[in-house]
């Protein structure tokens, strides 16, 4: 039997197909589940906008079992990272759009991206943004952007950034999501696993979370939210792309500091 975190977490997704769909799993493993698993908190949350504390109360309304276990720094990091990766595996549901509008925003040019971000969503029609998601990303052959590491750094998709990745994810240990049909180079994939090295998902130490940044995510990503800004199908996504490529500038800036 389904617990009540997990019953609103399908209901907000519009079902266990899309839920499956928008956390990069099997339809199947998403049947099975009687609770969300722990290490799947942070992507239905970001997949759905239900918020943690509903979906495991056992893991996170006790302030004794949270307090002290991640720097709340690398949270919210690992939250930022969370709702790109969420954004870019698929269009964003109803209950999502309504969760971004609450963003906070300040003066910060991070605070500045989150308004805009919040603006857009506002405004926002889950099925048009649906579509929009479509134009960009799949259309009909190919959308207007691909958003996979190969194809900005060599033109070409399944090249050797891709080898390249496998080899390094490999060396951490980190396993390809269950009947993922997408390429490992996947900025979504890219995204999630940044969020997993800064909520302690993957433990990898702040030498190693550098290397694969630097490697595999800095190099060119930033080039594909500039893309997204300017993209002639992007309306809300035009703001996601100015949230991607204000937060990567700022990690940029911060793992040069910890050098």
């Amino acid at each position: 039997m389904r617990d009540a975190g997990l019953e609103r977490a399908i209901d907000a997704a519009g079902g266990v197909a899309q839920l499956a769909r928008k956390i990069g799993i099997a339809q199947p493993s998403v049947s099975n589940w009687n609770t969300v698993p722990t290490q799947r908190v942070i992507a239905v949350e970001s997949a759905t906008g239900v918020s943690r504390k509903v979906l495991r109360p056992d893991l996170y309304s006790d302030p004794a079992v949270t307090d002290g276990a991640v720097d709340p720094i690398d949270a919210r990091r690992g939250q930022e990272y969370a709702l790109l990766a969420a954004l870019l595996a698929s269009a964003p549901s109803a209950a999502l759009i309504e969760q971004i509008v609450q963003l906070n925003s300040d003066a910060t040019p991070l605070g500045r991206a989150h308004a805009t971000l919040a603006d857009a969503a506002s405004t926002a029609v889950a099925a048009e943004v649906e579509r929009e998601y479509f134009d960009l990303f799949i259309g009909v052959g190919r959308g207007e952007l691909l958003p996979y590491a190969s194809y900005y750094l060599t033109g070409f998709l399944n090249e050797r950034p891709l080898s390249r990745l496998r080899d390094d994810l490999a060396a951490l240990s980190i396993e390809r999501m269950e009947n993922s049909c997408e390429p490992e180079d996947h900025a979504a994939t890219l995204l999630q696993i940044m969020a997993g090295f800064a909520t302690g998902r993957f433990p990898a130490s702040l030498e190693a979370q550098r290397a694969f940044f630097e490697k595999h995510v800095s190099r060119w990503m930033g080039h594909l939210f500039v893309d997204m800004e300017k993209a002639e199908n992007a309306k809300f996504y035009r703001a996601v792309g100015t949230l991607g490529r204000v937060f990567l500038e700022i990690e940029s800036e911060a793992f040069t500091f910890a050098n």
